[in-house]
């Protein structure tokens, strides 16, 4: 058995169906190593079922006998779940409800992101990194950041991976290939539909994917409408929002940020760079460099239609971040 210092992971909404399916990866170590031992920090919302489903998370994962599962703290006090937490991911959102307006929901989470960055920056331990799931991602991701007094914006992420993901899978099936042989596609922007899935540096099998996909009509007309509103047909599909595969773009997400070298997709403080506007949080493709830290790759130069999709989903960000101003601290 590993003799490592196990490391704290919180996890938000941890008795959800995103949690469901997250928690069993993180133990069994899929995300931060076989040889990581982990300790399980879960939150849950204070009512009374939310509070026994997440006992019967944990002891599911009790009858799982994960070696590398060290302790749980099942709890519904963000101080308690966030206490000395090396990463907390933060999972758990309200939902968009039936005739809900976008702005409406931003608000709503908004104040749920408030209350945790500010936890998170209280109590975390000194390495705390932070990665949003819950949606509209980038803009809770900034609300919490904006929060932090201590903790620095580069340690708050959003996850795009999804997207990625998706991404990679499409043109994959598009050119008849293994998902491996589809590489350098990065996603810019916003996790909605306005995102951009810049098939113009993929590559497929070390060539241009466009190039090999030979359909440039298709690229732009029918592939990234298609990643941009997969959640929704998944919605469509099943009658619930995506979960295990949010689940195992989450688990891709942290590997990689604790992987030096490698290359990914990741919402953060874009700083002005590939033309976002200053201060809002943008996919764009990252090299981490020690586990945990990354740097911005730069050195993909946009043409003309990839410059105008990254001007949309910059205008949504734009918007979404007026619609919180006063949120932001």
């Amino acid at each position: 058995m590993t003799s490592k210092t196990p490391i704290r992971v919180a996890v938000t909404g941890a008795a959800g169906n995103i949690g469901y399916a997250l928690l069993f990866r993180i133990a069994s170590g899929d995300m931060l190593g076989k040889d990581q031992p982990v300790i399980l920090q879960m939150l849950e919302i204070p009512t009374e079922g939310a509070q026994k489903a997440l006992k019967g998370v944990a002891m599911e994962l009790d009858d799982c006998a994960f070696p590398l599962l060290a302790d749980m703290v099942l709890t519904d006090d963000p101080k308690v779940a966030f206490k000395d937490a090396n990463w907390s991911l933060l999972v758990g959102s309200k939902p968009r409800g039936p005739g809900m307006e976008r702005a409406d929901l931003l608000k709503d989470n908004g104040k749920i992101f408030i209350a945790q960055g500010r936890a998170i920056d209280e109590v975390a331990a000194d390495d705390a990194r932070i990665a949003v799931v819950g949606n509209p991602c980038n803009t809770n991701v900034m609300i919490a950041a904006s929060q932090a007094k201590r903790l620095t914006a580069d340690r708050f992420t959003a996850m795009v991976r999804l997207d990625e993901n998706r991404g990679r899978a499409q043109l994959a099936k598009k050119a008849g290939v293994s998902i491996n042989e589809v590489s350098d596609l990065y996603i810019y922007g916003n996790h909605s539909p306005t995102m951009f899935a810049d098939f113009t540096h993929a590559k497929i099998g070390g060539k241009p994917a466009a190039q090999v996909i030979g359909d440039e009509t298709w690229l732009k007309n029918d592939y990234l409408p298609a990643v941009g509103k997969r959640g929704a047909a998944i919605i469509e599909a099943r009658g619930q929002s995506s979960a295990a595969s949010a689940a195992n773009a989450l688990i891709d997400h942290i590997r990689d940020l604790v992987t030096p070298g490698k290359v990914h997709s990741v919402a953060i403080n874009s700083e002005g760079r590939y033309g976002f506007a200053e201060g809002l949080w943008a996919g764009m493709p990252v090299k981490t460099t020690t586990p945990g830290a990354y740097e911005v790759v730069t050195t993909y130069e946009m043409d003309d239609f990839a410059k105008s999709k990254i001007a949309l989903t910059n205008d949504e960000l734009v918007g979404e971040r007026d619609t919180v101003k006063d949120m932001l601290g």
